[in-house]
Order: C-alpha cells, then sequence, then structure tokens
C-alpha cells in the first residue's frame, strides 16, 4: 500500500505536490509520500487549483464535480478527494518510478 493515496469506499483521497507554471500538466512521480504533478498553469487567483481539479478528473475518468480540493488551497502540498472512479491510481505511476 502506498501512502500517496488511500481509499475508502468508492472514495480515494490522493496527497499530492503540485508543481505549477511548468511547460505542460504531467505525472512525474512521486515526491515523498506525494504524487508530484507539474502543472502548466500559473498559481495567480486559483487558475491552478481549477487545472489541477480538471487535470485530476481527467486522469480518473469522472467529471470535475467528483473531484474535490480538501487541503492545500494555497499551498503546493494538497489532498484531493476523488469519488466514484474505477482507475486504479498505481496504474498513473507505470512507468513513472
Amino acid at each position: 500500500m502506498s501512502l500517496w493515496y488511500r481509499s475508502n469506499g468508492d472514495v480515494l483521497t490522493l496527497t499530492l505536490h503540485v508543481q505549477p507554471g511548468a511547460k505542460r500538466s504531467e505525472l512525474s512521480g512521486l515526491h515523498g509520500d506525494a504524487l508530484k504533478i507539474r502543472l502548466a498553469a500559473p498559481p495567480v487567483d486559483g487558475r491552478a487549483n481549477e487545472a489541477l481539479l480538471k487535470y485530476i478528473a481527467g486522469l480518473f475518468g469522472v467529471p470535475v464535480r467528483q473531484v474535490e480540493l480538501r487541503q492545500g488551497g494555497q499551498s503546493r502540498h494538497k489532498v484531493v478527494a476523488i469519488t466514484g472512479s474505477v482507475v486504479e491510481p498505481e496504474s498513473l505511476l507505470a512507468g513513472k518510478i
């Protein structure tokens, strides 16, 4: 069991380390006990958080309304909850570790 995600029923909780202002949005493997995500959006007026939720929704195949930022609105260290995804978190890291 990895430290960067927890599953409780149909809710998946991810611990993320987010780097805004990157050239493109992408997963970049693990950063300590968090999944590191590079985001193309700048950290201005909540745009990076909005882009993060859309990116996570796309990765997990759910509508954006099923992705919630639980912690870290102003921080690089974030906790996100996803409801109703059938995607296995470990599958996202294939070839990234």
